[in-house]
């Protein structure tokens, strides 16, 4: 209907959802790359979902993209260095998936490539705790301990740090961290669950899907929500995504200034 809605009009799909949530200014986003997949998106033991880069240097989208390229390459030859060509397969969302446990192990991973590629003033790291997926009974199963290294990378990104009822532990965290919290499993994109976490300051940035809410309309609601609460919001596709390019207008149209993404793997 959308896009049905644009042709009619004469205007480009971005354009259209530019209009229908009242953006005159245009902005493109900057990519979020998922480049080391674990959790359910992988066959490995890493506990955290997604690893990501963010090309938060570069001067245009262009730039953006051949950074991140450039990396993911760099990482291969990182993680098949490292551990064997046999490690360099890929996961669920294009990321590599090699056999480790350490989250740590990881990031370190990500700070050898990037460094690699010659980009340590560029890209920033993220990552997808995605906590709901280990949670048992009030508790977080994990089978290792992995004290936080201060010499480590920096991850300036983190989404779903904790279970999605677990409110008490988002707002402790969210007042001693001084980086995005982004709430996914936390708020699906409903606008209930965003205006809560909004009152108990629980988290600071919407992951936008939109066959999460289910239309364009509660999309542009949901973002529109989030922002008036000083959010941040990162439009993302979803594990096992299309090539449908519809998101790519989306996250222009909305002008969120973030979009997260696959690996560049195909």
């Amino acid at each position: 209907v959308c896009k049905a809605g644009a042709a009619e009009k004469g205007v480009p799909l971005y354009r259209h959802i530019a209009d229908l949530a009242g953006n005159a200014d245009l902005i493109l986003p900057v990519p979020a790359f998922n480049v080391i997949n674990g959790g359910s998106h992988a066959g490995n033991k890493l506990a955290m979902q997604e690893f990501m880069i963010l090309p938060v240097g570069a001067g245009s989208f262009r730039e953006a993209m051949r950074i991140g390229a450039e990396v993911y390459h760099s990482l291969k030859g990182v993680i098949k260095g490292k551990y064997g060509k046999d490690a360099t397969n890929v996961g669920d969302e294009g990321g590599f998936a090699p056999n480790i446990l350490e989250n740590n192990e990881a990031l370190e991973l990500l700070k050898a490539a990037i460094a690699q590629a010659g980009y340590p003033d560029k890209v920033v790291i993220g990552m997808d705790v995605a906590a709901s997926e280990f949670c048992r009974g009030g508790r977080y199963d994990l089978d290792f301990k992995s004290p936080p290294d201060p010499r480590g990378p920096t991850v300036v990104s983190i989404e779903d740090p904790f279970d999605q009822d677990d409110w008490e532990g988002w707002q402790r965290f969210l007042a001693q961290v001084g980086i995005q919290v982004v709430g996914d499993d936390l708020t699906v994109t409903n606008p209930k669950r965003i205006q809560r976490a909004a009152e108990l300051r629980a988290c600071n940035c919407l992951l936008l899907k939109v066959n999460q809410i289910g239309s364009v309309t509660e999309s542009i609601q949901a973002c529109k929500l989030a922002q008036s609460h000083g959010w941040g919001v990162m439009v993302s596709h979803r594990s096992g995504e299309t090539e449908d390019t519809f998101i790519a207008d989306l996250v222009v149209g909305l002008c969120t200034g973030q979009v997260r993404a696959p690996g560049p793997a195909r």
